[in-house]
């Protein structure tokens, strides 16, 4: 667990450093950076998506299917709702009702660190071969995206360290023994996806959509269920017998 604990005590101190930095910027500096921050994570999730698009053995349909599913699945749980709530509840509990980005800035950081391939591959490293490289080095990243973005958003950056270290230890605690067979197909298509939801985070930041983001979140575990070895026989039966 050293990595995920790491990653938590960076976001923390990120945040901490945004805050104190925040009340020295001006209202025109801070403007600018809003604009900075989600071009940022436009591009950096096209790329990770096109990026796992682009590999010959990507399974383009499989995304469009793990995306709807997911959507139908996150909107019968009201997961963005629930989140909502979560951070006007937290909000109100600090005696922070006047701080009105901080349910905003609870949710987009908690999504942007916790969607992504480095969360993901970084906590199974964790796990499975105690290897904790690429969380350290995801450990430095967030700890300067929450800098920025605490300096912009407030408190509610400190507060997505919590599910960031609840989501990343739960898949660390899980490696050695229930995620043992995660494979590169399976990493791929999350990727994939992991990407087209770091892609609607930067557009909605942009405020050019409204998309329901946390809701797309189960879309992630399709493929994982799609690789299972009984699942994914049955399709390539399928398959080939369409084919013949």
């Amino acid at each position: 667990m050293i990595g995920p604990i790491v990653n938590f005590l960076a976001i923390i101190i990120g945040g901490a450093l945004g805050l104190a930095v925040k009340r020295g910027i001006s209202e025109r500096y801070k403007a600018i950076i809003m604009q900075a921050i989600p071009l940022s994570v436009l591009f950096l999730g096209a790329a990770m998506s096109l990026g796992g698009l682009l590999d010959k053995a990507a399974e383009p349909l499989l995304f469009i299917i793990s995306m709807v599913l997911g959507g139908i699945c996150g909107e019968w749980l009201r997961i963005e709702q629930r989140l909502e709530k979560l951070g006007q509840y937290v909000q109100v509990k600090l005696g922070r009702q006047d701080d009105h980005g901080f349910a905003e800035g609870f949710i987009t950081t908690s999504l942007i660190f916790c969607v992504g391939a480095m969360a993901i591959l970084g906590s199974l490293e964790s796990g499975m071969h105690h290897n904790h490289r690429i969380l350290f080095a995801k450990s430095i990243l967030d700890g300067i995206t929450s800098i920025i973005l605490a300096s912009t958003f407030g408190l509610g950056v400190l507060f997505s360290a919590v599910p960031v270290l609840l989501y990343q230890g739960a898949i660390t605690a899980l490696a050695g023994v229930a995620l043992s067979g995660v494979d590169a197909d399976i990493i791929r298509e999350i990727t994939i996806i992991g990407g087209m939801l770091i892609f609607a985070i930067g557009s909605n930041m942009l405020e050019f959509t409204k998309i329901k983001i946390a809701n797309l979140l189960p879309a992630i575990l399709v493929p994982v269920l799609y690789y299972l070895p009984p699942v994914h026989n049955l399709f390539v039966r399928i398959g080939g017998m369409l084919t013949r």
